[in-house]
């Protein structure tokens, strides 16, 4: 089998990486954006758009056979906050007003309920697999990459967060040399989540 080639991405991926963005927590998207159609137009527009969480810029593609099958996003720790913000303005001009009470509320409380990952650390904001390619390598491709930027940028470490539940994702860090650093529970109808952070 062919291995995954990984690049920066480029503005004809867009339609391609937003679904495999929304797909890394689809059920908090739609709660934030107010269902699966408004949430991709809203990760189509970040794409797009400078200074964010998923924009272009901070997002790199895996291929398989010319195809994207991979995306990650990932970005100095200390880049995370203002990034955050950015994407939180653009959701509060792309969404319905009534929307934003709920995505303000997801906002905040998806902030407090995720570990605080070091300061020396590139963070993998998303990470995602086209479910229909896993198993060839691809998530393993993009790993890789976010060490080679974090090595670039004079980082000395990697730091992630997912879903207690995510077993198959945590198996994957966990195989990639990553440690379990940090947990929060469950509460507040959010999913309980653990931080992970390799040591480079």
């Amino acid at each position: 089998m062919p291995e995954p080639s990984v690049r920066p991405a480029c503005d004809a991926d867009g339609a391609a990486v937003a679904p495999l963005l929304y797909e890394t927590a689809a059920g908090l998207y739609d709660r934030y954006a107010g269902g699966r159609e408004l949430a991709l137009r809203l990760l189509r527009r970040a794409f797009h758009e400078e200074g964010n969480n998923t924009s272009k810029g901070v997002v790199t593609v895996a291929e398989l056979g010319g195809r994207v099958v991979g995306v990650l996003a990932a970005f100095p720790v200390e880049e995370n906050a203002r990034r955050a913000g950015a994407f939180m303005r653009l959701t509060l001009r792309t969404i319905p007003p009534w929307r934003w009470p709920g995505a303000l509320w997801v906002y905040w409380a998806g902030a407090r309920a995720t570990p605080a990952p070091p300061m020396s650390a590139l963070y993998i904001d998303a990470l995602a697999t086209d479910p229909a390619h896993r198993r060839r390598g691809v998530a393993s491709a993009l790993l890789e990459e976010a060490e080679h930027q974090a090595h670039a940028a004079g980082l000395r470490a990697v730091a992630l967060d997912t879903s207690l539940g995510n077993k198959a994702a945590r198996a994957l860090y966990l195989g990639a040399g990553y440690q379990e650093v940090a947990f929060r529970p469950p509460g507040r109808t959010l999913p309980g989540f653990v931080a992970l952070v390799k040591e480079l």
